[in-house]
């Protein structure tokens, strides 16, 4: 199978890319990020591929979150291990309350790049491009900042090459290890109503694993996890520089990262994104909303899954909490007659977004919620398997997105702490807490 050429991929009319001023250091960028080792290889793609297959298959539950965006200066151990440890919580509770085992899929090491409802942004009569994430140009307002930087993408390979790992080391290294269910909770999470839920469910697993350890049963499972890799290919010249032929295969795999995912912004059936899309072997997802039709569903899924392979093609459905009843139930039934083999996965963050009183882009807690529990009961009443969850979160105490249980944030609180470049996050504490509410939906389904 051939890759297209980043010239024939731009021919397409590719959506979201950056304005390059300089297209010399733009080849130079791409030079040097095409001699770079992959940062993830062909094995552990086809991996997560048998993985996403037993979610298709209503085995598995997929749990993908991270941040929204993120930043070069977010790569610290703290910040990898405080993302790595929420998910972790969050997959103990999904497997332990659900008795379902959790696929594990990080928005992390490339989500470096957003695509923006508008090229420009205006401050006080002052026009500059908009910011479009670290892999771009810069968050502060400046002409210096905001002009488009290829070697920013040489920087989005060093960045997620220390993120990978730092998440291998925690992931091997023992934190991961069962043994640590009670030291995953720690600071303010442990005095919140969620987190004392979970330290009852950690003493229970005490008790479980002393039993096991009894009979003498200490299986891998107990002291590592699987934990995998994702991102929007969104930047062109980033994601064809980093397509790479398998030596044991000799067809193209995305080695940016385990699984990529076209937006909803970049699906175009004709579009640069599907077409580099539909020549990689990774598994592969797309974003649908409210203007996604069952029609659209099924030529993108013809596109892009053409052998109807289990586990290659997640479909994320993102419509939002008023939307969700209405528009989902045609789409999953049209595409379930027609015998496609798909993962589906709830986006509850990008349809429900909103402007608050104190000028913060933020997200109700109980809209999140909302939207999840409609993809669960619609999927119930079309005797189809709600897959997963892609959430945006982070493991800090932000105050991004408003209410969530006994320590609710409301809109005058979002100053406190709004740190989110971009889109606004579940802060750990909410995360926590959404973790036991689709847990409880995920027995009842």
């Amino acid at each position: 199978m051939t890759i297209p050429s980043l010239q024939d991929l731009h021919g397409l009319g590719a959506a979201q890319q950056p304005t390059y001023p300089d297209r010399a250091a733009v080849d130079a960028a791409v030079t040097r990020l095409r001699t770079m080792p992959p940062l993830v290889f062909a094995g552990e793609c086809d991996d997560l591929k048998a993985k996403l297959a037993a979610v298709s298959r209503g085995e598995s539950f997929l749990l993908q979150g991270g941040d929204c965006a993120e930043t070069f200066a977010g790569v610290t151990a703290d910040n990898v291990r405080n993302k790595l440890r929420v998910m972790l919580q969050m997959a103990v509770v999904l497997t332990y309350a659900a008795s379902v085992p959790v696929v594990k899929l990080g928005r992390i090491a490339g989500q470096y790049a957003k695509p923006r409802s508008s090229d420009l942004e205006t401050r006080g009569g002052v026009t500059l491009p908009a910011y479009r994430g670290d892999a771009v140009n810069g968050f502060h307002f400046s002409p210096e900042a905001r002009t488009p930087d290829p070697h920013r993408l040489v920087d989005v390979y060093n960045s997620s090459a220390a993120t990978l790992n730092l998440v291998r080391a925690f992931v091997t290294g023992g934190y991961a290890d069962l043994r640590q269910v009670h030291t995953w909770n720690t600071d303010f999470v442990r005095d919140s109503t969620a987190g004392q839920a979970y330290e009852n469910l950690a003493h229970e697993i005490d008790r479980a694993m002393s039993f096991m350890h009894a009979i003498g049963a200490d299986p891998d499972e107990f002291h590592r996890v699987d934990f995998h890799s994702s991102h929007e290919a969104l930047v062109l010249e980033y994601e064809h520089a980093l397509t790479r032929i398998d030596s044991r295969t000799g067809l193209p795999y995305d080695v940016s990262g385990h699984f990529v995912w076209i937006g909803e912004r970049t699906r175009q059936l004709d579009g640069a994104h599907v077409e580099l899309v539909s020549r990689i072997r990774n598994p592969v997802g797309v974003k649908l909303g409210p203007t996604a039709t069952a029609d659209d569903a099924l030529a993108l899924a013809a596109r892009l899954n053409p052998d109807n392979e289990p586990g290659r093609l997640t479909f994320i459905t993102r419509f939002g909490a008023t939307k969700i009843r209405d528009g989902l139930p045609h789409l999953v039934e049209k595409v379930t007659a027609a015998g496609v083999e798909v993962a589906w996965v709830c986006d509850p963050m990008h349809g429900n977004t909103f402007e608050a009183s104190t000028g913060h882009k933020s997200r109700r807690f109980d809209d999140v919620i909302e939207e999840v529990q409609g993809f669960f009961d619609v999927h119930r009443a079309v005797g189809t398997w709600p897959g997963g969850v892609h959430v945006e979160l982070t493991g800090d105490d932000v105050t991004e997105c408003v209410g969530g249980g006994g320590e609710s944030v409301a809109e005058v609180d979002l100053g406190n702490r709004y740190e989110s470049v971009c889109d606004p996050r579940l802060n750990r504490v909410q995360s926590l807490e959404l973790a036991f509410l689709v847990a409880e939906m995920l027995r009842k389904a």
